[in-house]
């Protein structure tokens, strides 16, 4: 009888850091640098949030990712972004999130008809404040900030959003654009709140970057509303790909000049460039 091989199941990567263009070209470059496409799974976690909840920036490789997204027809970061949390219509609300909803509500339609074919399952915001059915009219994050800030020792397992809905998303359809995020929870702690959110796969090249800031502006809001800082973003992914580029595209080469020139250099906090006019999104 011959002997069965047994296969090591390799360990997850692990990526903590206070940047997230660190973070993110850390990933990038585990790929680039190694064999095959894929890391599963994936564990990245952010910290260092200033006191607005902005998390850290290399300008570099911010600005060198956009013009290479542009370059390949892909959305650029902040479009990606907004599909999870629409941060300029939460400046344009100053602070009432009654008014956030409603913009959200009123404006949907609109940015689902400029791109009917990626978003037509839906954007993961809009999951989250339109489920289409549950309490506060299907809208999971305001039920969790109301019983939140209604009472003490509300149970934990009660703040948590789904962007899955077995009813939409069970489809036989050998490929789905959407959802691959699959629910956000929130846990506040004595330093403040941890935002987690669990993908089943994810785009590194297209979308991890995007999605990263997405929800740590979601995590913002929620800390703002929950009356305490973001501490941490932690990011669980079952599958990250780079699947929409090639690691031998030249086309890569000045980003990965920033990403390696940031490696080498210290970390540091950069203010976040002025929200500029959200355009056509894709969702996932």
């Amino acid at each position: 009888m011959s002997k069965s091989k047994v296969l090591a199941v390799p360990p997850p990567l692990v990526i903590d850091d206070t940047n997230l263009s660190r973070a993110w070209a850390r990933l990038l470059l585990k790929v680039l640098d190694g064999a095959g496409t894929e890391v599963a799974p994936l564990i990245l976690s952010l910290g260092g949030f200033g006191e607005d909840g902005a998390i850290g920036e290399d300008p570099a490789i911010r600005q060198a990712l956009d013009r290479l997204l542009k370059r390949k027809g892909k959305l650029v970061v902040d479009d990606v972004a907004f599909t999870i949390f629409p941060q300029r219509l939460w400046q344009m609300s100053r602070g009432d999130r009654s008014r956030l909803f409603a913009l959200y509500r009123a404006t949907f339609p609109r940015w689902q008809a400029m791109n009917r074919k990626a978003n037509g399952r839906g954007l993961y915001f809009e999951r989250m404040v339109m489920y289409g059915r549950g309490p506060c009219n299907g809208n999971q994050l305001e039920w969790i900030l109301s019983q939140y800030n209604s009472r003490s020792g509300v149970r934990r397992s009660m703040l948590q959003a789904t962007t899955f809905d077995p009813e939409r998303d069970h489809v036989a359809s050998a490929q789905l654009g959407f959802p691959c995020l699959q629910q956000v929870s929130f846990e506040p702690t004595p330093v403040g709140l941890v935002t987690n959110a669990f993908y089943a796969t994810q785009q590194i090249f297209d979308k991890a970057y995007g999605n990263c800031l997405g929800l740590a502006q979601l995590g913002a809001f929620m800390a703002h509303e929950m009356g305490m800082p973001l501490a941490r973003l932690n990011v669980m992914v079952g599958v990250a790909k780079l699947e929409r580029i090639k690691k031998t595209d030249a086309d890569f080469a000045p980003l990965v000049t920033a990403t390696r020139a940031s490696l080498a250099t210290p970390v540091t906090l950069q203010s976040r460039p002025a929200e500029p006019a959200v355009s056509a999104w894709v969702a996932s």
